[in-house]
């Protein structure tokens, strides 16, 4: 068996149309989007997840490989938009990805991402891999919990430091940290890369240096006509980490995570992510101006 190109592991969900937990759903969740973007970006996406039985796999792409752990329960969200921002529910969880669940043939990746969405994917998880997979967290799902009613509430990152010394670059959204700049300062800390994504305004970079200072650098947007904004972050995060294993800028790769993102926001569900050739296509003809660095 080959080992995986991009592994991703987190829960599949179920994104219900409307409140009700019985309701018709599409497949949502960060590996989900993740799987859509590696394919349409060249790459080969294995998925570690776990789900309910008749979980419908349909939407994804046939060309990626699922491991799929039993669940007695699915990964339930419901997203409701409005001016003031995205209002999640939560109705149910599937079971927690412990590094007992990862088996040895996927543990050498080229790139690895861990995408919990419901505080699922354990902390040892992260020490699995080899040194040589670049190893990317999106920490939204350890930044949730969940009321009586399932609305989902931000929460501090309670297992950080016993992941954060195992990954290579974290991607994390305002919303993650409730606009709180200094919530970041921990994992520039402890992480060489932070992309902290800012909706229409683009992404800013975060470089520790040797000398333990920081560098900042702003990415700009591509301007977007917004359709369905969920799993953007999704997309960005999957993008990023692919340009960034290919090429080891992590400018380049921001911006073609942006952009990528960009055109994902265009359509419902996971039709608007582009092909490379579009989002390359795009970036010779919009070259990136020097922002400055801070």
């Amino acid at each position: 068996m080959a080992e995986p190109d991009i592994l991703l592991i987190g829960h599949v969900a179920r994104d219900l149309i409307s409140t009700d937990p019985n309701g018709a759903y599409r497949l949502g969740g960060t590996v989900s989007f993740a799987a859509v973007t590696a394919v349409k970006l060249g790459r080969r996406a294995t998925i570690l997840t776990s789900a309910a039985p008749g979980t419908d796999f349909s939407e994804l792409p046939r060309e990626v490989e699922l491991h799929v752990l039993p669940s007695e329960a699915p990964t339930t969200f419901a997203n409701v938009y409005t001016e003031a921002g995205r209002i999640q529910y939560s109705y149910s969880q599937a079971r927690a990805i412990t590094s007992a669940d990862i088996d040895p043939s996927l543990r050498r990746p080229r790139a690895a991402l861990l995408g919990p969405i419901a505080d699922e994917i354990r902390p040892d998880v992260a020490h699995v891999f080899d040194e040589e997979t670049l190893v990317v967290a999106t920490p939204q799902g350890w930044m949730r919990r969940f009321d009586e009613t399932g609305r989902v509430h931000g929460k501090p990152w309670e297992s950080a430091s016993e992941i954060l010394p195992h990954v290579d670059a974290v991607v994390l959204s305002l919303e993650d940290i409730g606009a709180d700049l200094r919530r970041l300062d921990p994992i520039v800390e402890r992480v060489p890369l932070v992309v902290l994504t800012e909706y229409r305004d683009g992404s800013t970079l975060y470089r520790r240096r040797d000398d333990g200072t920081t560098l900042v650098t702003r990415i700009p947007p591509r301007p977007a006509r917004e359709v369905d904004p969920t799993g953007a972050g999704d997309i960005f995060a999957t993008a990023f980490m692919i340009r960034f294993q290919e090429t080891r800028d992590p400018v380049e790769a921001a911006r073609f995570a942006n952009v990528t993102a960009s055109f994902g926001v265009e359509a419902i569900g996971v039709a608007g992510i582009p092909s490379r050739e579009e989002v390359l296509a795009y970036m010779a003809k919009n070259p990136l101006r020097d922002e400055g660095d801070g």
